[in-house]
């Protein structure tokens, strides 16, 4: 259990200041040298005879990525590259038109025939929307002969060539694209196609960076954008880490790195973005994107939903949840009010959301992961002569994942032991059988969320956050939840065990040798409940007449 200092928050990167300092002396990389995968497989692919004529690209399906694949693919031949954005059947094979005495009048060529002796790079999604071009692309690479399609079917050709055609197939794809043409040809991948995909990231080293910075300053240079402060790479290297979700990772996607430094360009001045700048550009977009955030915030800080921030309660906890909206591209952190109850019964726990269908596979696993982990730590002989519900409050959507198990376990075992849960603290975090605390995904919208809440309800010096110690290097907080961080505003809390968590949450030891443990005082509800609440059998009730 251990309370973590601001620096722990949020990425620091002053090691790495000797190469940035340097940043305008890199020299230049380009995109293949940040593709070692993709470098590899176009040169493989560039060389290689056979059937394997097809080349399959994970990548965003943009034409962005398709011209850098096209610009790469020159590296290792010099045979001509052909991109296209359509590809159904008569612009593939091509066409003709004849006469009524069978003379053919005019020709015009398709792309198999503009890409003969070389590559044809189309979409994943072109495919999928035009089918009956694949069997034709197949029979191509099968050395059928195609005859090109007659666009005067009245008229009927003296003579039509049928050609064979010596072509390369680029096939670029998101991974959903890819396993849909996998669907419609199973045979897909038995030796007529080889596989690469395009990397997002990349692990942060001396090197790496060294990479990665020359890889930025090319992008600069490349579309004639400003350099980088040094304090302005710092920045981006923060909000790297929150897209990648990771301190030791940084994001080599152009696009995601071009948007920022264009909209960065309107903060700065003409030689130089400088941190101020960037950090503009960020929240521009942020504040954009945040429509939705704010509305469900609202709700909170108007009584509609009830999360409450200060004082205690049992059998009630503030879980963390991530919102997803289809179509709207900013996730965002909501705390979720989650209570349980306890009553006479079979030591069921009944998962409400999951009973209402509005919970998914892996949250009743938790739940059950949960129940077993408790049922162990009692040591029980027999089942627990309680029954619990345990309820997501004000839920009106479904509920996924596991990682509210933590914090669903804290609202049992208080209602259980009837000691009450501190409000100023939410948890997250996964658990399995054995009481570990497992790492789990938004860590920084989860935290995010609970503190404008608690800013908004008032900071009382004594709210934070409890999470797996594993999931520390996954953060990197907004700036205003670092600053309250660093002025003991609002806390963080890293913990392993279930062991660790209790006692911050409930201000009591999970289990152990202390008489007020919890676990202590639930198995001593147990033994009371036995000799004093339980009913007795019939044949107690037959003994106790003839005594």
């Amino acid at each position: 259990m251990i309370q973590e200092s601001w620096r722990a928050v949020t990425p620091q990167y002053t090691n790495y200041d000797d190469i940035i300092s340097r940043f305008e002396h890199l020299p230049n990389v380009g995109f293949l040298d940040v593709q070692p995968r993709l470098k590899q497989a176009l040169s493989t692919f560039a060389a290689i005879r056979g059937f394997a004529r097809i080349l399959v690209i994970n990548s965003p399906d943009n034409a962005f990525y398709r011209s850098q694949i096209k610009h790469s693919l020159s590296f290792f031949s010099d045979s001509h590259v052909v991109a296209t954005e359509s590809i159904s059947v008569n612009e593939l094979i091509g066409s003709y038109s004849c006469n009524e005495s069978g003379d053919i009048t005019a020709q015009k060529a398709g792309l198999l025939a503009k890409a003969d002796g070389g590559f044809l790079i189309v979409s994943a999604n072109m495919l999928l929307a035009n089918p009956s071009s694949w069997p034709v692309l197949k029979s191509v690479f099968l050395g059928q002969e195609i005859t090109p399609v007659n666009t005067t079917p009245r008229n009927i050709a003296c003579s039509v060539p049928s050609l064979t055609y010596d072509v390369k197939l680029v096939v670029v794809g998101d991974r959903d694209q890819i396993a849909d043409l996998e669907y419609m040809d199973s045979e897909l991948y038995t030796g007529l196609a080889s596989y690469t995909e395009i990397e997002h990231d990349i692990t942060l080293s001396e090197q790496s960076l060294e990479l990665y910075l020359g890889y930025l300053s090319s992008l600069l240079k490349e579309h004639s954008l400003p350099t980088l402060s040094r304090g302005a790479i710092h920045r981006l290297m923060v909000a790297g880490a929150r897209y990648t979700e990771d301190q030791r990772y940084m994001p080599i996607e152009p696009l995601w790195h071009l948007a920022i430094f264009q909209e960065a360009c309107l903060y700065a001045d003409e030689r130089i973005i400088d941190e101020g700048a960037l950090d503009k550009a960020l929240d521009a977009k942020y504040q954009r994107e945040s429509y939705l955030r704010e509305r469900a915030l609202s709700d909170i800080l108007d009584g509609q939903v009830i999360i409450e921030t200060q004082g205690e309660c049992v059998g009630q906890v503030n879980g963390l949840t991530v919102i997803d909206v289809s179509g709207h591209p900013l996730s965002y952190g909501e705390p979720a009010r989650i209570s349980c109850v306890i009553h006479f019964g079979d030591g069921d726990i009944s998962d409400v959301e999951r009973k209402a269908e509005l919970g998914g596979n892996l949250h009743a696993k938790g739940m059950m992961i949960m129940q077993a982990f408790v049922s162990s730590a009692l040591q029980l002989d027999e089942p627990l002569p309680y029954s619990a519900s345990v309820v997501f409050e004000q839920s009106y959507c479904e509920v996924d994942g596991d990682s509210a198990t933590l914090a669903e376990l804290c609202s049992f075992v208080s209602a259980l032991s009837e000691y009450p849960i501190d409000q100023q603290i939410a948890v997250t975090g996964a658990v399995d059988q054995f009481g570990r605390v497992q790492a789990v995904g938004g860590l920084n919208e989860k935290i995010e969320g609970f503190y404008r809440v608690c800013k908004h309800q008032g900071l009382t010096g004594k709210q934070g956050v409890i999470l797996p110690k594993t999931n520390l290097k996954h953060l990197a907080l907004h700036k205003d939840v670092v600053e309250s961080i660093k002025n003991n505003e609002f806390h963080i809390w890293s913990v392993e065990t279930v062991d660790e968590a209790i006692p911050i949450i409930m201000g009591k030891p999970f289990r152990g040798d202390d008489e007020t443990s919890v676990i202590k005082k639930i198995a001593e509800r147990i033994e009371n409940f036995e000799k004093h609440e339980l009913p007795q059998g019939f044949v107690e009730r037959i003994k106790n007449w003839f005594s």
